[in-house]
């Protein structure tokens, strides 16, 4: 069933009425059955928001706990519910112990630095832009060049590559860019006698001593592996004429999450009547957080790398004031960022509201409200 009534445009995105802003109510995320509403006014201009559902904004550096140490002391988790927890980490020395996580997959975005991660598959190098994904019970250790950080996405279930239906299996990114690692001989460690691994199980660390190296993989074979992605490898989708859903943009998935990566793209062409920004929504299904990477977020104002933002399911989401009048001014965007959105809401730990930027929802409001 399909229905019209009243002012609206022929096509979603485009052409939207004069003297009007278009909100797509939507469920499923972008997936599922979709209305969209033609306003008189945006449903972000609030005056004020009394109670704990709002936009949300984090600085990462500024959590506190973020010690600089190994991986396992360093990280801080900042938001979480039963499908993925989301941290930081600020790695700066070599981890004197391997690591299984027990409780679930794991996707490595590394923000700055670069090393080398030796796992049970192999070792490889990572460097900033790269995504390290590893499968739930991989053992692994982290061994830094330099400072790394990483915004580190702990889901339940099982990461994957999102289906591409009609844009075919090689869009966005070829299989054939996603490296995987090749076993070494370990170093020799003369005069050493014990080695440890640290098992993450419900939260809890259990340290299991052996005689040897646990990373000590000769050779493997088969369809799970750690992998590495960076983001100069994705490819977006775009649209000279038609402003794309962010579900466009996905690059995993797991049970109730979904990973998508914004990356600098061609504009579309104002004079196509096509939206530019982000459309209004109402974030009825899905939880949205943003990690800003590097470059111009142009639909939002004062992000810095490093920042996390958070739009909750029930409150309304869209591009702040001033937003289509800078993209107007531009060709292409330029802006490098990790979004997931989770089905189910997510929690703010101490941390993070700790780290949190208090005014971040007025940032909607225009001068004099």
């Amino acid at each position: 069933m399909h229905w019209v009534r009243g002012r609206v445009t022929r096509q979603a995105h485009v052409d939207v009425p004069s003297g009007t802003v278009e909100e797509e109510y939507g469920r499923q995320g972008f997936f599922g059955r979709a209305s969209h509403l033609y306003r008189s006014a945006a449903p972000v201009g609030w005056t004020r928001i009394e109670g704990e559902l709002r936009p949300r904004s984090l600085v990462c550096a500024e959590l506190p706990g973020l010690a600089e140490g190994d991986y396992l002391a360093s990280r801080v988790a900042f938001l979480r519910n039963a499908d993925v927890t989301l941290s930081f980490a600020r790695v700066t020395g070599e981890m004197p112990y391997a690591f299984r996580n027990a409780d679930g997959d794991e996707v490595l975005f590394v923000h700055a630095g670069a090393g080398r991660i030796e796992t049970d598959f192999g070792p490889l190098a990572y460097s900033p832009g790269d995504y390290l994904v590893i499968p739930r019970g991989t053992v692994y250790r982290l061994r830094p060049s330099g400072v790394t950080e990483l915004l580190v996405i702990e889901t339940r279930g099982e990461v994957d590559l999102p289906e591409r239906g009609l844009l075919g299996r090689h869009a966005l990114f070829d299989a054939d860019v996603l490296e995987v690692p090749t076993p070494e001989p370990a170093a020799a460690e003369p005069g050493r006698s014990e080695w440890e691994l640290r098992i993450q199980r419900s939260s809890a660390v259990t340290r299991v001593f052996y005689p040897f190296d646990p990373l000590n993989t000769v050779g493997w074979k088969g369809e799970v592996s750690v992998l590495r992605l960076n983001v100069k490898d994705i490819r977006p989708v775009s649209s000279e004429r038609y402003h794309l859903p962010p579900s466009a943009h996905a690059t995993f998935v797991a049970e109730g999450v979904y990973i998508c990566t914004f990356l600098p793209r061609p504009l579309e062409d104002a004079g196509s009547g096509s939206l530019q920004v982000p459309f209004y929504h109402s974030n009825v299904d899905y939880d949205e957080v943003l990690f800003y990477h590097r470059g111009d977020f142009f639909s939002r104002v004062g992000m810095r790398a490093g920042m996390v933002t958070l739009h909750p399911q029930g409150i309304h989401h869209g591009p702040q004031p001033g937003a289509a009048e800078r993209a107007a001014r531009k060709l292409r965007t330029d802006e490098v960022a990790v979004m997931i959105d989770t089905r189910r809401p997510l929690e703010l730990t101490a941390a993070a509201r700790a780290a949190e930027s208090p005014e971040y929802w007025k940032s909607w409001q225009t001068k004099g409200t």
